[in-house]
């Protein structure tokens, strides 16, 4: 894809993502009804209306394109297209049902399963990494943040030295497996947020350098929009066995789990958790 054209449907993610993010926060004042799709993983009203606008927006603006978003059915058409769509209409349902703002809308796009492109919204604007910004970047552009009217480029860390590191973990639980990895590194300062694309955006600002997502339950839409932005940014995605993330799968899952990373120790972190024998569950 040629870079006026990624720049363009860029500016575009980013705009669906604000109007989306507006969407949103009229849920947010009032008290929402919470149904449960699975044990563990919510679903409100926000969700659902989010989810709605932002297929309408990137329907209207690109006919015919697939879209793979967490509140429609998967029909797997997007398995015949080289450039698809991925949505997570409100990334962090949990924070966003506790009121903390840790929650974020994420559109990303796959060029021949590769994240190409993404826009990460925190709507909120409590207390936290970066409230109310919107992370963004595409591949050969660059990263950036937004905070109100104002905009600057973002890049990694320089650290180079695996006790210097700070990992970024969920705000409501904190793998002790993961904290085995910690120790083993020898890292001490641990960030607390909520969603995958606020914690991947803290390391894309250099604010830290490392998450780890043991779960094989991470889907492509969790994963999509903070990759590109964090590569764009000079930062690493990969499984937890340093693997190229499958944005082509029939499933639309990462059975192995998420690893980021400013990129400067990747191959290392790898290592040491292959060393301490860490896995998704």
């Amino acid at each position: 894809m040629q870079s006026s054209e990624l720049d363009r449907r860029l500016q575009i993610a980013r705009d669906v993502a604000r109007l989306a993010g507006e969407a949103v926060l009229q849920y947010y004042a009032e008290k929402v009804e919470v149904e449960w799709k699975a044990p563990g993983n919510p679903v409100t009203a926000a969700d659902h209306a989010a989810n709605a606008l932002i297929l309408e927006q990137l329907h209207r603006h690109f006919p015919g394109e697939a879209v793979l978003a967490e509140e429609t059915d998967d029909d797997m058409s997007r398995l015949g297209h080289d450039v698809v769509w991925m949505v997570d209409p409100l990334d962090g349902t949990k924070e966003f049902i506790k009121r903390n703002g840790e929650f974020s809308v994420m559109i990303g796009l796959v060029e021949n399963g590769r994240p190409v492109l993404g826009a990460v919204l925190q709507p909120a604007p409590p207390s936290g990494i970066n409230p109310g910004a919107l992370y963004s970047g595409a591949l050969g552009l660059g990263a950036w943040l937004s905070l109100g009217d104002s905009e600057r480029p973002i890049r990694v860390s320089a650290i180079d030295e695996p006790a210097q590191l700070r990992m970024i973990a969920s705000r409501s639980h904190f793998d002790e497996r993961v904290d085995r990895v910690r120790k083993r590194l020898g890292i001490h300062e641990i960030l607390r947020s909520g969603s995958v694309g606020l914690k991947c955006g803290a390391i894309a600002v250099g604010a830290c350098e490392l998450y780890i997502h043991p779960s094989s339950k991470v889907s492509l839409w969790d994963s999509c929009a903070p990759a590109a932005i964090l590569t764009a940014a000079g930062g690493t995605m990969t499984d937890l066995r340093g693997e190229a993330l499958d944005y082509k799968s029939v499933h639309v899952g990462h059975p192995h789990g998420l690893l980021a990373s400013h990129g400067r120790l990747h191959e290392h972190i790898v290592a040491v958790i292959k060393e301490v024998g860490l896995k998704t569950q």
